[in-house]
C-alpha cells in the first residue's frame, strides 16, 4: 500500500525558514509529478508548488521566489524549502503525488496526512 508522509512542520518566526520533507512508499512503478498544497482555516485548499519528474517546476504567486521545492527520484522524495516566511503562510500542508502502483491502472492522485506551519511572533 503506498503511503506518502511529510515531516518537517512546526512552529516559527516571521522571516523565517522551514523545509517540509515527504516520502513516497510502498509498491510503487512509477511517479509522475508530486507536490505541495495548503488549506488555511476557512479557504480552500490550494497549490503551493509542483515539480514534475524531470525537474520542471511550478509556483503559487504568493510564493514565488521564497519558496523551493525539488524531489530525490532515487527516494521518491519531495521537498519544500520555506524562506521568508510570513502569518499568511499558516496552514496545514499536504504532500501530493501522482504515481502509478500495482494497485491501480494508471496514474492515481494519492496524499499525505497534512503537516501543521504556524508562522507567528
Amino acid at each position: 500500500q503506498v503511503q506518502l508522509v511529510e515531516s518537517g512542520g512546526g512552529l516559527v518566526q516571521p522571516g523565517g525558514s522551514l523545509r517540509l520533507s515527504c516520502a513516497a512508499s510502498g509498491s510503487i512503478f512509477s511517479i509522475n509529478a508530486m507536490g505541495w498544497y495548503r488549506q488555511a482555516p476557512g479557504k480552500q485548499r490550494a497549490l503551493v508548488a509542483a515539480i514534475t519528474s524531470g525537474g520542471n517546476t511550478n509556483y503559487a504567486d504568493p510564493v514565488k521566489g521564497r519558496f523551493t521545492i525539488s524531489r530525490d527520484n532515487a527516494k521518491n522524495t519531495v521537498y519544500l524549502q520555506m524562506n521568508s516566511l510570513n502569518s499568511e503562510d499558516t496552514a496545514v500542508y499536504y504532500c501530493n503525488a501522482d504515481l502509478w502502483s500495482p494497485g491501480s491502472s494508471w496514474y492515481t492522485d494519492y496524499w499525505g496526512q497534512g503537516t501543521q506551519v504556524t508562522v507567528s511572533s
